[in-house]
């Protein structure tokens, strides 16, 4: 299975799916090729945020936040080289969530921590009501 890179012309796509499938799936070097542009592409903070969830890549992560100073291909090429091959998922965190905890934040006065929590047990109609509540008024 090859580079599923998209073309346009003569500009190239450099997805971060393409990365995460080299490291997850194919173990395909990206960055070995002629190239140069694989490696100014790589984002190595996303790509730990996107490795981190899960219980087989975590240390191996954590360890790449340790050397952050290291170049992009070296972080590459260890989480290439070290990471087994396995399809890894995990759904992103949405916008409507993240906004919902605000309100709980500012209506309980509460850190993260405990807004996630009382956002887990709240329902629907409780997040309306807090919402509600800390309507201040005017134009929306």
């Amino acid at each position: 299975m090859g580079c599923s890179c998209s073309y346009k012309g003569d500009y190239r796509m450099y997805e971060l799916k393409d990365y995460l499938k080299s490291i997850n799936e194919t173990k395909e070097n990206l960055m070995d090729g002629d190239d140069p542009v694989w490696e100014k592409k790589y984002s190595s903070f996303i790509m730990n945020k996107c490795l981190a969830p899960f219980n087989d890549t975590i240390m191996l992560v954590n360890e790449i936040n340790q050397r952050h100073h290291l170049d992009s291909k070296l972080q590459y090429d260890f989480l290439l080289n070290s990471i087994r091959s396995r399809k890894r998922y995990a759904p992103w965190v949405k916008a409507s969530k993240l906004k919902d905890l605000e309100f709980i934040k500012e209506y309980y006065g509460y850190s993260n921590e405990k807004a996630k929590s009382a956002l887990s047990i709240l329902n629907d109609s409780q997040i309306k009501a807090i919402k509600n509540s800390l309507n201040k008024g005017g134009k929306k």
